[in-house]
């Protein structure tokens, strides 16, 4: 059960979100604030109390201390709440998502996307139903003042560039403003390897792998990607552990690459 708190300086608004919320059985209590330095006051409140709250459904657009703002000030806190973003405006993703948002809701809100985030809420906090496969994270791309939201499982591999991460999928790149270290934190438990400093693959995209001149290189899509000398023992041990399982073509095609190497 999830204890939230809604901050919105918009009364109807608030009034709504927090209605939804409540109609939600996964959600225990229904806290509201309209001024975001009020509701900063109480988070803290709360926590110096010793009382728990799993989630803060920020609006974005406030006046004065903005929902960002806020979102940055509860970053600092000890394990601070996890956040949701409810916003008129999607111009605003990017930057929502590297605050590590659990969701990003746009308004007029629909009853089926805030039990969507209420559920990314509960398996955020307590791991997904044991009959429930884990959620597909998304990454915000903005381009020519549109925002488009890249799925993990479709991104091949990524690559650092400058400030940048670029993305690739099958459909073409997508370029992110992330560091690549916060992208590999974000998704070393889904299966994405860092194979060198600046390139990071998703294990499931990679077809095959081979010595080449005495370096490996791994085929992930049509790509052929090196691995750094640094990182190889590593991606042969994650990669063998990977596929380990009970699909016998895979297996054995990896078993066949990588039995010189474990020598």
């Amino acid at each position: 059960m999830l204890r939230v708190l809604a901050v919105d300086d918009e009364v109807h608004a608030l009034s709504e979100l927090a209605y939804l919320l409540q109609q939600d059985s996964r959600v225990e209590q229904v806290l509201t604030a309209s001024d975001p330095v009020a509701a900063l006051h109480d988070m803290v409140a709360m926590i110096g109390a010793g009382e728990r709250l799993d989630s803060v459904f920020l609006d974005i657009r406030m006046p004065g201390l903005d929902g960002l703002d806020l979102a940055r000030l509860v970053g600092a806190f000890p394990n601070p709440p996890k956040l949701v973003f409810v916003t008129a405006h999607d111009d605003r993703a990017v930057q929502a998502f590297e605050l590590e948002a659990v969701d990003y809701l746009l308004k007029p809100l629909r009853p089926e996307r805030v039990a969507e985030a209420v559920r990314r809420l509960e398996s955020a906090a307590y791991g997904p139903p044991a009959t429930e496969a884990p959620l597909d994270d998304v990454i915000p791309v903005e381009l020519s003042g549109r925002t488009s939201f890249v799925p993990q499982h479709a991104v091949f591999y990524a690559e650092a560039s400058g400030d940048y991460v670029r993305l690739h999928t099958a459909g073409g790149t997508h370029l992110v403003r992330m560091p690549l270290a916060a992208l590999e934190r974000r998704w070393a438990a889904s299966g994405f390897i860092r194979i060198h400093r600046s390139t990071l693959v998703s294990a499931r995209h990679v077809t095959e792998m081979r010595f080449d001149e005495g370096r490996i290189v791994l085929r992930v899509g049509d790509t052929i990607l090196p691995v750094s000398r640094r990182h190889s023992r590593r991606v042969r041990e994650q990669l063998v552990r990977q596929f380990r399982g009970p699909a016998p073509a895979t297996s054995e095609a990896f078993g066949r690459e990588t039995a010189p190497a474990g020598r």
